[in-house]
């Protein structure tokens, strides 16, 4: 069975989620500019785009990150744009109406109550989505591990643990390993493990990544936010540690 995602805490989720937030101001544009245009393809518009990627403050992909890559921006250089468009279609928070998309009146209503979306938000991608770079198949397999990964980061994470701290507990006969000594069968792991689980928690807003002073290829280690325990109540709440066995 599946960890349920409860919304309790009294906290900021726009300020802490950034996948809340992107949908957010993604209706907000919407219902304030009259919709968000599409291209002759249906793609969202570059002024959009642009508009998306100085407002969202999304890690990693801040308007700085985005144009060091692409002198102009369209939707498919702004892979966090993908998945907030997929999530208000999913939840019908935006309807397309020839070459613009429009706001509902779902997403009105999730515009003046976001937190009271924010559980079946987090139930949909942490656990069914299907991100572009994956296949159904894999976010399927991965259901039979989520109690485990939510619960061993539940512990590991209040310090702050990087994926091989992760890997090496899962396993423990790599312990021993430098990061160059590394198996491929736990650098599979440490992939899945990367943009599978640690990405969509970060994305939701539960965990965050700490990468002051590290470089592009370096792991940063990954701290829970507020809303990791206002929103989830696991077995291992009570438990102090986990090490390597």
């Amino acid at each position: 069975m599946l960890p349920e995602i409860k919304l309790q805490g009294d906290v900021d989720v726009a300020a802490l989620s950034p996948l809340l937030r992107g949908m957010l101001l993604s209706v907000a544009y919407a219902d304030g500019e009259g919709g968000i245009g599409l291209t002759a393809t249906g793609a969202m518009n570059r002024k959009f785009v642009h508009w998306a990627a100085v407002n969202f403050l999304w890690p990693d992909f801040t308007a700085e990150d985005l144009y060091s890559m692409n002198k102009v921006l369209n939707e498919s250089d702004m892979p966090p744009l993908w998945v907030v468009r997929d999530m208000t279609r999913h939840l019908k928070l935006l309807r397309r109406k020839k070459d613009v998309l429009l706001p509902t009146r779902r997403g009105r209503e999730f515009l003046v109550n976001p937190q009271a979306f924010f559980d079946l938000v987090a139930t949909d991608y942490l656990y069914s989505y299907v991100h572009a770079t994956e296949r159904e198949a894999e976010v399927q397999a991965r259901l039979r591990w989520w109690r485990m990964f939510l619960n061993l980061l539940n512990i590991k994470a209040r310090e702050g643990c990087t994926p091989l701290d992760v890997v090496k507990i899962l396993y423990p006969d790599t312990a021993p390993l430098s990061a160059t000594e590394m198996t491929l069968e736990a650098w599979e792991l440490k992939f899945d493990l990367q943009y599978g689980v640690l990405r969509r928690l970060c994305w939701l807003g539960l965990l965050y990544e700490a990468r002051e002073g590290l470089t592009l290829l370096q792991d940063g280690a990954f701290h829970k936010t507020p809303l990791w325990s206002a929103c989830l109540q696991l077995e291992s709440d009570t438990q102090s540690d986990i090490g390597v066995h």
